[in-house]
Order: C-alpha cells, then structure tokens, then sequence
C-alpha cells in the first residue's frame, strides 16, 4: 500500500502528459543553456558545467545543443572545459564541484566571481564598501578585472581621480537596489539603477545570452547575503539619448538625418521600443549610383521602405549573436545577421564599422554600405541581382529599356540565363513583339494566381495560368524562383521563353506540314469542329512519319472506319492543359476516349505512352500540342476487365429487376417491364 502511494503522483505525472510535469514556472533561455551545460559536464561529477572557450581568448559561453555539435563560436574554433557551475566549488580529494559556495556579504562575492577590480574601486570610496557588507538586498552587475583592463586610459583616469563622485556613480549605475535574478531579467525590460533611477537596459535572448547594456553577462546568480551578484564582460555607462538623438549629433550620419528628416521616420527613432538600427554612415550613401540615389530620396515611399529595412523589430546587441541568426526589418524583409570573428555581418557581409552604440530606445550599429530592398528598386536593378541578365539585355537592345525603369505597374516574365545557352535571337520586328509578350500589365504577385487566369501583355496577346501540383506556369514557361517585387514593377524568373498561343489547336495543326496525315484523319473522323472551338486540350498529335510507319492494310482498314478512326484520335487527346512544366515525374492524363494516358518528364524529355516527345508544349488558344513519331494505341481489355465490367452490369440489372418486382406486385402494368429484365438476366 505504501508503495502505492508512493507511485501514485508519478502515475498522474505520466498519465497528464508535460503538462503536469512541467508545472513549475518555464526556465529562460539561459537556465535551459546552462541546464545543457551541466548536462555535458556530468561525468565530470555534479555541478560541473561544459564550457565552450574560444581557442586564442579568454571569451568561453556555456554551451547550447548546436554549438556543441559544431564546436565553433562566430565561425572560430573552441575548445571544451569543465569548471564549477555558478555557485557551487570544488572539495580536494572530490570528484566534481560538490560544495555549494559559502554565502557571504556583496563585497566579498565580488572576489569569489572574479571581479577583485571591483572590489579594489570600491574600496577607494568613503560610502559604497560599507552599503556592500551592511544590511539590504542589492543587485551588482559587476565588471570583470578584463572588462576594467580594457577601458581606454583617459575615462580611468577621469573615474579614479575623482573617486567619490565620478567612481562613485559609476559603480551605483551597476546597481539595482534589489535582488534580481536571471528568470526576472526579461528580455527589453528596464531596470532602475542606484544612479539617479537611470535605467538599465536587458536583453535576454533565445539562445540563453543575456545583456545589460549590450554587456554580455558572463557568470549569473552568485547568491550573497544581502542581494546577488552577476559578472558582465564590459563597464557600462549610462544612456540619456534615444536612436534620433544620436543620429542629429554623429557627423558621419549627415546624408541618413536628412533622409530620417525627409520619410518621416523621425517619430519612430525618438518614440518607445527597442529597435536595432544599422545606419548607414555618408561612405554608404556615397557608394550608391547617383541616379539610383536620387531617385530612392525624391520618392517618399521608396525611401520609407530603404530606412525601414535597416531598422530590425527589436534590438540586438552585438554579444548575442554567436552564429547567423534571421532577423525581421520594419519594412517587412528578413536579414541574415550573423558573426565572423569579432566582425559582425549582414547577409555575409562584413560592413558593419561599429558596433554597440546604445540608445534609450535600442541600439546602433554603422555600416558602410546601404542595404536597398527589393521594394525600393526599378525592375533593372531587380534583374541585375538575378539570374536573368540575358534577358534584360534583349529588353535594353529592342528599346524595352524604359518599361524597366519607369513608373508603370509591370511584371516582367524573364528567362533564366540557362534558356539562352545556345544563343539568343536576334532583334527583329516578332523579338521585339514576343518580348513585349513578356511584360504584363500589372505589377502582379504569383501568390494570387490561379488556374485558368487569363492575364494581359503590352504585346496584346492574353497568357493563361495553369495551376499544377508542383508549378506554376504562364502559356508553357514555368516560374523556376521566388518574386522579386520591385517599387513598381515584380520580376518572375522563368524557366523559358514563353510562346503566346497562336490559334486554336486545328489552326496548329493546319498550319504545319509535319501534321498534314493527321489533319485529314481528323476531318475523315469529325472531330474537326471541337479542335476549333473552346476548350482545353492536350494534344499528342502523330506527325506524318508516325501514320507511314503504320503497315498500308492497317492504316486503310483505320482511315476507312470512321467510328474506330474517331476512338483512337480521342485516345491523343487529354482532357485538360497539361505543360511540360507540369508534368512532374510522371502524369496519369484522361483522354477524350476514356483511358489514361501516361505522361513523364525526366531532364526535359517528355514521354506519353514511353513513346518520346520530338516536340512539345505548342500552344493553341484552347490546349496545348505535342508532337510525336508514332500513333498511340488504347489499351486492349483483359478477360479480367471484361469479367468485371459484365458481373457490374449483371448487378445493376439485378438491382433494377428487384426494384421492378416489388413494383409490379402492385402495378399491373410494370409486370412486361419486369418480364424483360428477368429475360436480360437469363443472357
């Protein structure tokens, strides 16, 4: 029974699920990397924690699931040691840290963390030493001795030669007059220090780093008896001026103020928040075409969206990022932020010149070069960073240049540079015609397109879209990359030239000797009236080679038999549009006769039947025609088949005759009726 009893909360813990075992508050982000890190050190005996330490430096993290596997820090090498978990020490003659440390004053944790230089400007005040051992409950974020060794000499100087107020304030600005551990450091809160209630900014961060202005907290929750201390890796200083403040006073943001000044954006910058601006310094205006420049700042919707993408939604310190992380700008974008070494960099690049300049409302970064969005670019520029220089090039030499410039709402249907491998056509009256084909006139988003939209071209030809598992196409080219949305225009990357439908399927047909057999076969059987009007077909139409290759006595006996001529030309057609693009690995398409037929595509040969295409995807205003070597058979039915298909008739009758007979019981003239059937069922 006792037993029982015992189990029985573990019983309910496994029966409710997480729920019930995780009742307790959720650990941060940092108490779940350091639970990690004692996870790893574990064999080293209890409260032993894995730390990563950057081979050449002094700098070591405790370590998450990802870096541990990966073994680097911003792309450097670590190494892996163990030491004692934050409050715990090691016993001599045993295994791990198994001691918890002693509990005394402030003062006297500043030394056990680490931070003797703390202690040393502390003692060189009259009021702080004694606050320290007294009575209370205080919060110290204390500096390491390497973060006071790295102060530049002329601020040491101006703190230690005037120790009761500079040092003095300097030190109570790393205090809160509280006890606050890491659970309660959420990430954009505010603390108020013991320096004139100024506040302390903190950023903890999904990957357990935590930052009290922008310094990385280095060892967490070293308990004393009255408050807690918590070891940063830099002396930090207070912060009066907001993200526009800064801007109007730094001499090198002269071109950015004034485009802050021109969009607007300054209530955002001096407004709440917590924001990252990468702000581009006057070299990163300077590097910009001219024309591209003045254009963006005398438009204000461009120029919004340009200062929009270089503010990210919350602000990220440059000690917490370790390894590429996506962040998400203002204008609706996503940068790759990222780490090499001590650089930071934005989608790989390392063009951030300084680093860490906090504000009331976030935090500041230079970079030398401007990050332009999509949303602010001309269709030129969009193309220019893509694979489809070929194309423009074709748009620039027929005199197409300024629809890609311009003001007008495009969206320009380019070929990737692969189409063009064997060349590209030459600038005549039908280029500069199918080109105009490729330009609707609409600044569209693929996303909103659907089957069987038709869609408008400068060239004034209507393109319809087709809808398939895993494509999407226009007329017979497919969308092979991602939108790129411009300021006025969108660019579809296509994966070939598209050829706008030039008639109706027979007008295909007609119009092309290879085909002359099949057209006469298709007026002997009468289907020349529904290749003529609406509708959608696919077309696997056997050129004159295929009816040749047929024995003479064969062809005569199908050419002559108009019924069996019209089934088995029934059986070429399907009946929907299917592209080559859209065919996939392999496609079952429905033919006008009933059976299906087997459609496959394998490195842009397309096959039906596992006969080869010899061309495909000619496109008529009502199908799609593929030309083919060989005359398509359906089918024959199995004696299986043909068993089913009499026992599903033979069931249908049976169905009908017993309905009949309850009828006639009382209807004497439904009595012939059920006569006949019962007849039906003897054959």
């Amino acid at each position: 029974m006792a037993l029982l009893v015992r189990l029985l909360p573990l019983a309910l813990a496994l029966a409710l699920g997480p729920a019930a075992t995780l009742a307790g508050p959720a650990k941060s982000p940092y108490q779940l990397v350091l639970q990690h890190s004692r996870l790893r050190g574990r064999q080293h005996g209890p409260n032993v924690c894995a730390v990563q330490k950057l081979i050449g430096t002094n700098k070591k993290y405790f370590t998450n699931c990802k870096q541990w596997y990966q073994r680097k820090i911003c792309g450097k090498s670590t190494v892996i040691s163990y030491e004692c978990c934050p409050g715990y020490e090691k016993v001599p003659g045993e295994k791990g840290c198994p001691a918890a440390l002693p509990l005394s004053n402030l003062y006297e944790t500043l030394g056990v963390v680490g931070s003797t230089t703390t202690q040393l400007y502390t003692d060189r005040t009259e009021k702080l030493r004694p606050e320290m051992e007294g009575p209370g409950s205080f919060t110290i974020f204390a500096p390491s001795n390497e973060a006071w060794g790295s102060l530049p000499a002329e601020v040491l100087d101006s703190l230690v030669s005037n120790v009761n107020i500079e040092l003095l304030n300097a030190l109570r600005y790393h205090m809160v007059n509280r006890r606050i551990l890491t659970d309660e450091l959420k990430h954009g809160t505010a603390l108020t220090s013991m320096y004139q209630n100024s506040d302390i900014q903190i950023h903890h961060y999904p990957n357990g780093i935590v930052t009290v202005n922008c310094a990385r907290l280095l060892k967490a929750d070293h308990h004393a008896t009255n408050g807690v201390v918590h070891l940063i890796d830099k002396v930090i200083s207070t912060v009066t001026n907001n993200i526009q403040q800064i801007i109007e006073i730094e001499d090198t943001f002269e071109t950015l103020r004034a485009a802050v000044a021109a969009s607007g954006l300054n209530t955002v910058l001096e407004g709440d928040g917590q924001f990252t601006l990468l702000a581009p310094t006057n070299e990163a205006f300077e590097k910009i075409p001219a024309e591209t420049l003045n254009r963006i700042l005398g438009d204000p919707e461009a120029l919004r969206d340009l200062l929009n993408n270089h503010i990210l939604k919350s602000a990220m310190c440059a000690e917490a990022i370790v390894a590429g992380m996506s962040m998400e700008t203002l204008e609706g974008t996503t940068l790759e932020v990222g780490c090499s070494g001590d650089m930071l960099t934005i989608n790989g690049k390392a063009i951030i010149s300084n680093k860490d300049i906090l504000a009331t409302n976030g935090v500041i970064h230079f970079i030398d070069e401007l990050l332009i969005p999509d949303s602010a670019k001309t269709l030129f520029e969009l193309a220019a960073e893509s694979d489809v220089s070929t194309a423009v090039d074709l748009f620039r030499q027929a005199g197409l240049g300024t629809h890609l410039s311009g003001k007008e709402r495009l969206t320009l249907l380019a070929p990737l540079n692969s189409v063009f491998k064997d060349g590209t056509p030459n600038i005549d009256a039908y280029t500069k015609n199918l080109l105009l084909n490729h330009m609707i006139k609409d600044q569209l988003a693929s996303k909103y397109l659907y089957h069987g939209q038709t869609l408008d071209t400068l060239g004034g030809k209507k393109l319809r879209v087709f809808v398939y598992r895993n494509s999407l196409c226009i007329e017979n080219s497919c969308i092979a990359a991602h939108d790129k949305r411009g300021r006025y225009g969108t660019l579809f990357t296509m994966d070939r030239m598209l050829t706008p439908p030039m008639g109706t399927v027979m007008d295909i047909l007609k119009g092309d000797n290879r085909f002359s057999m099949l057209v006469a076969a298709i007026q002997s059987a009468g289907l020349t009236e529904m290749l003529n009007r609406e509708g959608v077909y696919t077309v696997f139409a056997p050129m004159n080679e295929a009816f040749q290759a047929m024995p003479p006595e064969e062809l005569n006996k199908l050419l002559g038999n108009a019924k069996e001529l019209a089934n088995i030309l029934k059986y070429h057609i399907g009946d929907e549009i299917l592209v080559s693009g859209g065919i996939g690995a392999l496609v079952r398409l429905k033919s006008l006769q009933g059976d299906k037929l087997e459609v496959s595509s394998k490195n842009n040969v397309v096959n039906v039947n596992k006969e080869l295409v010899a061309e495909a995807d000619i496109m008529a205003t009502n199908g799609v025609v593929y030309a083919i070597s060989s005359v398509l058979q359906p089918p024959a039915i199995r004696p299986q088949e043909r068993g089913d298909e009499l026992a599903d008739s033979a069931l249908e009758i049976f169905k009908q005759a017993s309905a009949y007979s309850r009828a006639a019981q009382t209807s004497v003239k439904l009595a012939p009726v059920y006569q006949r059937l019962l007849e039906r069922m003897k054959h």
